[in-house]
């Protein structure tokens, strides 16, 4: 792996919770989701962005990761839809997380940890745990559709935190894990 490396940390979507998340879309935009949206293949919940990054760096990131305490494996819910900044002007639509929050911003918490002693600029954003679903340019107003609620709720376990490459090209980025980081 000679070069940069677009790299994130996350929390990746069992295939079950890909097909029922999609499945409730189906019925809250029947005619899709607005925007340019993100491909269920690539649905995951950020923990921290480092974008560009060296072999050094990487291997670093990796080795924070794995002496990282996990705490164990907990349920996630994907709750209601929302956008940012806000919905009158949103520039991305996603759907929020309800159970399992505060562990998720545990992790990310660590993830930043791992991030700024591997030599990373710190993240400017605090976070907020969501999965990303569409992203809108030019700015869209989605007030009226995010009065609908999902016709229900995705709930899994997540047994690991990845670190995923990110390759950019035409048709969209595809990620690729590159580590597995169990949370037993």
């Amino acid at each position: 792996m000679a070069g940069l490396t677009r790299l994130f940390v996350a929390a990746d979507l069992p295939a079950e919770a890909r097909a029922r998340l999609a499945h409730l879309l189906e019925g809250w935009a029947p005619r899709g989701v607005p925007g340019r949206p993100v491909s269920p293949e690539n649905w995951h919940i950020t923990l921290r962005f480092l974008g560009e990054a060296d072999d050094v760096g990487r291997d670093r990131v990796i080795a924070g990761l794995d002496s990282m305490a996990g705490g164990g494996r907990f349920r996630v819910e994907l709750t209601s839809p929302g956008a940012f900044p806000r919905p009158a002007r949103a520039s991305v639509l996603w759907v929020g997380v309800g159970r399992g929050a505060d562990r998720l911003a545990d992790l990310a918490g660590a993830a930043e940890e791992v991030a700024e002693a591997a030599g990373f600029a710190p993240e400017d954003r605090p976070f907020s745990a969501h999965l990303t679903l569409s992203r809108l340019r030019p700015t869209q107003d989605l007030r009226s559709m995010l009065e609908r609620p999902l016709s229900g709720r995705v709930g899994f376990d997540l047994p690991a935190v990845t670190l995923f490459r990110s390759h950019l090209g035409r048709g969209g980025a595809r990620y690729e894990a590159l580590e597995v980081f169990p949370l037993d």
